[in-house]
């Protein structure tokens, strides 16, 4: 047995497909059923069942699974620790957040990590806060960047970012030229709603008692397209304020608060506290909590 077999075996199982896999770990399929077949004939047990065009685990194949699995995060760990053996921080960091994060938070910040640590390469997972929680309590990635709250006994947890929720419209919406206004306000005109994630649930629970009024026109993926239908004047839209504020300064769009209510989205970069962290890592922690020591001693705009 060798490290690339158990690589191996961890796509088929993930993609349950021998030629989805061969793809990701750059492999013929005639390849990765050879190693497949090296494992099984080394355990002596059948790993996988093919039924039809869908492989899955057997019995066997699944305690295996978890063992591959702890072996790969082993293998990982100990590369890092190799490489945090020298002083300036290297090697790779991995870190998790969802795509508004990637697009809205990340940047600058990732610009001022590279320049103080560019031998450093950072790896972003893309995904929803419980899938980067599961990850993380796996070992694949070093640290996350979710919606708050997230509790778990066994996570560390920094607040990073606060942000206002408030009503998106174009520029042109019959809205626009209000301050504020109250949720009923909005049910005579469309909304556009992001399809799934914690703003979808604010929204969901703000307009239940006007379920059978709502007027939902869209359910949109991204926060990117979200915003680009609002400036179509397609429909309004829940949003964190910062993730609209280029469309508010060119004038294409508008934020409204909403009377009665006060919403707001906050985030936190968490970790395993019982889990050793490369020193890349600890070094984004110690810049993510410098960042938020400087806003905080920032005088409040008026």
């Amino acid at each position: 047995m060798d490290f690339d077999q158990i690589v191996t075996f961890l796509e088929v199982a993930k993609q349950g497909s021998f030629s989805r896999a061969g793809h990701k770990v750059f492999r013929s399929q005639p390849a990765v059923s050879a190693q497949i077949r090296q494992l099984e004939q080394e355990y002596g047990e059948r790993l996988f069942d093919r039924v039809g065009k869908v492989v899955r685990l057997t019995p066997a194949g699944e305690v295996l699974a978890e063992y591959a699995q702890r072996l790969v995060t082993l293998r990982n760990e100990s590369l890092r620790a190799v490489a945090d053996q020298r002083q300036t921080p290297r090697g790779t960091l991995a870190i998790g957040a969802n795509e508004a994060t990637c697009l809205y938070v990340l940047p600058d910040v990732f610009s001022r990590y590279q320049q103080l640590y560019p031998k450093v390469q950072i790896t972003v997972y893309r995904n929803f806060s419980h899938k980067i929680l599961q990850k993380i309590d796996d070992g694949a990635i070093d640290l996350g960047i979710v919606t708050l709250p997230a509790q778990a006994p066994s996570l560390e947890v920094l607040p990073i970012f606060k942000d206002r929720l408030m009503l998106m419209v174009a520029a042109g919406h019959p809205l626009a030229g209000r301050g504020a206004v109250r949720v009923e306000d909005t049910l005579d005109f469309p909304l556009i709603f992001p399809k799934t994630g914690y703003t979808r649930q604010v929204l969901d629970k703000l307009y239940r008692p006007y379920r059978s009024r709502v007027q939902i026109s869209m359910e949109l993926a991204s926060v990117g397209m979200i915003k680009r239908f609002v400036t179509a004047n397609l429909g309004a839209s829940l949003i964190s304020a910062s993730y609209a504020a280029d469309e508010v300064k060119t004038g294409d769009a508008k934020l409204i608060g909403l009377q009665g209510v006060d919403l707001w989205r906050e985030l936190g970069l968490v970790w395993r506290r019982d889990r050793s962290l490369p020193r890349a890592a600890h070094a984004f922690i110690d810049l993510m909590a410098e960042r938020k020591k400087q806003e905080k001693s920032r005088p409040a705009a008026r």
